[in-house]
Parts: C-alpha cells; sequence; structure tokens
C-alpha cells in the first residue's frame, strides 16, 4: 500500500472509529474457537445437524487457484473458501491450502510478509494437522453474507489519498462445519466464523489480489 502501512491504517480506524486493531489469532480445532481439544466430540444425539456439500474432496489442489475477477465481495468469499474448505485424509499439508492464497498476493510485495503471517492462523499447524488427519476430520464452509463494512467508508476517508486506489475491505460471515470419526463413530460440530479480506482491484490492478487478512472472529464490522 502506498505510504500507509496496515498497522498505520488499523491505528487510525481505531482513534476514528474505536474499535480493535487487526491480530494475529488462533484457529480452532475440531470444536471451533475453543482449540484446547483438538479433536471432535461425538455427537450427542438430537436432530443431526445437515453438513453442506460446498466443496468435493479435491484429488489435486489446482482447481483451488483464486478466480480472475473485478469484483472485490466475489473475490473474498472465495479466499473465505481456499482458507475453510479443507480435508485432512487425502495427504495433503497445510501450506497445500493457503498456497493459492499466497501466489494472489500483493504483486507489488508490499503486504506479502504481512499476509504470510495473517494466513498462517486461519489453519492448524503442521502437528495439529497430523492429528487431525488420524481421525479424518474435513471442513467445509457456508458462507452466508459478504459485504464491505460501514467502517471502511471512514478508514478511507481519513487514509487522505494514501490508499492504493481500488482497495477494498470485504467482511465475510458464516459457517465452520467439521466431520471426523471419533472413537469408531462419526462425530460432527459447526461455529460461526467472520473475518476482513483487504483486497486491492482495479485501477491499481488488472483484477482484484490479496493484501491483508483480519484475525479470525475479529472483522471491520
Amino acid at each position: 500500500m502506498r505510504n500507509l502501512t496496515w498497522r498505520q491504517i488499523a491505528v487510525i480506524l481505531g482513534g476514528v472509529l474505536a474499535f480493535a486493531t487487526f491480530a494475529i489469532g488462533i484457529y480452532g480445532l475440531v470444536r471451533g474457537p475453543d482449540s484446547t481439544a483438538p479433536t471432535p466430540a461425538p455427537h450427542s444425539g438430537g436432530t443431526a445437524q445437515v453438513i453442506p456439500e460446498a466443496a468435493a474432496r479435491f484429488v489435486t489442489l489446482e482447481d483451488r487457484a483464486l478466480p480472475r475477477t473485478t469484483d472485490p465481495v466475489a473475490y473474498a468469499r472465495a479466499v473465505a473458501t481456499a482458507l475453510f474448505d479443507w480435508d485432512t485424509s487425502l495427504g495433503f499439508l497445510p501450506t497445500d491450502y493457503t498456497a493459492a492464497v499466497l501466489a494472489d498476493a500483493d504483486p507489488s510485495g508490499e503486504e506479502t510478509p504481512g499476509l504470510i503471517s495473517d494466513v498462517a492462523t486461519y489453519l492448524p499447524t503442521v502437528e495439529q494437522w497430523l492429528d487431525l488427519g488420524a481421525m479424518e476430520v474435513r471442513q467445509t464452509i457456508q458462507i452466508e453474507g459478504a459485504y464491505v463494512p460501514e467502517t471502511w467508508t471512514a478508514a478511507v476517508e481519513q487514509a487522505h489519498g494514501h490508499l492504493r486506489p481500488g482497495t477494498t475491505a470485504v467482511t465475510v460471515t458464516g459457517t465452520r462445519h467439521r466431520t471426523g470419526v471419533w472413537n469408531g463413530e462419526t462425530a460432527e460440530s459447526s461455529h460461526p466464523f467472520s473475518f476482513t479480506v483487504l483486497v486491492a482491484c482495479e485501477p491499481s490492478f488488472d483484477r482484484c489480489h490479496i493484501l491483508r487478512l483480519s484475525q479470525l472472529d475479529n472483522p471491520l464490522r
């Protein structure tokens, strides 16, 4: 971003709108945001949760590339799918799933180091991933909303032209669904999620690219 770093933008937002700046978060395991136990709890009965077939089980990850679009909202939705739809039983590692997002980072390279740190918090660590793989844990998402938050207008005004043209914040909300095998029985859980994607599109670039991510479940409103 020209002249303004992500941290400076966050300070501007904090001073004007009195909300917390973005920070590094810990991505929840099978139980969602509470990651104290990396194992799915057995389903306790009652009405079975419906797990949407939002993504097929990928034999390869080649088709997970982010779309070449100039629509920041559609692009942010694709980022959400790339980060949250995964399957630990297919033999891939977390870095295989984040590769598509990082490959579409800021072409100037200015925001890439920060994006690498952001993305690392959205998936389990390799050790956690292997534990989840033993339980055949799979995660899919149901996107319920994607919009430019009201606070972004004030952020652009306070930046006084220092933001790269075409930069937009998009907040994505929805539900994460996980399934796995626990003690020989199918287990499942669902938890809401929200986060904000900072995207740069036209006229700075001929299509959208991802700049940064907010802390998970701490989006711009």
